[in-house]
């Protein structure tokens, strides 16, 4: 055991595709640590194995129950205790706060080694501005509730970042579009892998280029703040739709309008349907 190495819990960030963006530090953690937590062993064997590390891991993740929380606690007195997740920093979108906070209720220590994280690097890529974001996680499985999240967080003067999966990538930006409106967005992939993209555009745009054909891997999406322009009001929308409506059914009408003013959708349309307006 690496004499220089304390007790207690060491949080370890590792490659989310790139194993050269292992930190050395890193590596010499799991290579010295007593015990090693990992989300599933069959991924965190392949990455000890690369270090040459031989070292036993025990499974942590969403089903851990409380027992099984306190006896690793126990363990942190007197041994090295890893903490990784499948790739990236562990403790973003995963449940690893959990044994950070039982862990210094116990009095022991606890240590970072920073390194990658999909939703720092999805910032670095996506050109839209750093100075403030929100990380959103995965959105809700479910429509209505998915709407709800975005809803609230639809005010907010901040770039949004959301983690998605490629079968649900469609639906999230399409519901992106519609509450948002004609925001720039960015959607990468395959982060520090040889075949890694970043495709940006308005919400709107990249909704429809995702709506066929669902990539693989482990997707950020990435929304710009929204604009900073005046309030418009419902004198102004139906201005327009007036126009739109003599041309357009309800909805294109409604999409048209929304687009010029830079405002949801989902409010025009709905001031379309009360004009009489037509799918």
């Amino acid at each position: 055991m690496d004499k220089s190495l304390a007790p207690g819990l060491h949080i370890v960030a590792t490659p989310i595709g790139n194993l050269g963006d292992l930190s050395p530090r890193a590596a010499e953690v799991l290579r010295n640590a007593d015990r090693i937590l990992v989300e599933d062993t069959r991924v965190t064997a392949k990455l000890l194995a690369h270090v040459g590390a031989k070292v036993p891991m025990i499974r942590y993740d969403d089903h851990t129950t409380e027992p099984e929380r306190d006896r690793i606690v126990a363990l942190l007195g007197d041994q090295i205790v890893a903490l990784v997740s499948d790739a990236g920093t562990p403790l973003i979108s995963d449940p690893g706060y959990k044994l950070v906070r039982a862990a210094r209720a116990a009095g022991h220590d606890v240590h970072t080694v920073p390194g990658p994280c999909a939703a720092i690097v999805a910032l670095t890529l996506a050109g839209l501005p750093t100075d403030r974001f929100l990380f959103l996680g995965f959105l809700p499985a479910k429509a209505k509730a998915r709407s709800d999240v975005i809803a609230e967080v639809g005010g907010v003067r901040a770039t949004l970042v959301i983690y998605e999966s490629g079968p649900r990538l469609s639906d999230t930006l399409s519901a992106l579009a519609e509450q948002l409106g004609a925001r720039d967005g960015a959607v990468t992939r395959e982060l520090t892998k040889l075949h890694e993209e970043c495709v940006t555009g308005t919400l709107a745009e990249l909704a429809e280029r995702y709506a066929n054909a669902p990539p693989k891997g482990e997707i950020v999406i990435v929304v710009g703040p929204p604009a900073e322009i005046a309030t418009v009001g419902d004198d102004v929308i139906d201005a327009m739709l007036d126009e739109a409506l003599q041309r357009l059914s309800a909805s294109r009408a409604a999409a048209e309008v929304a687009e010029r003013l830079k405002i949801p959708r989902k409010r025009v349309y709905a001031r379309a349907l009360e004009k009489g307006g037509k799918n």
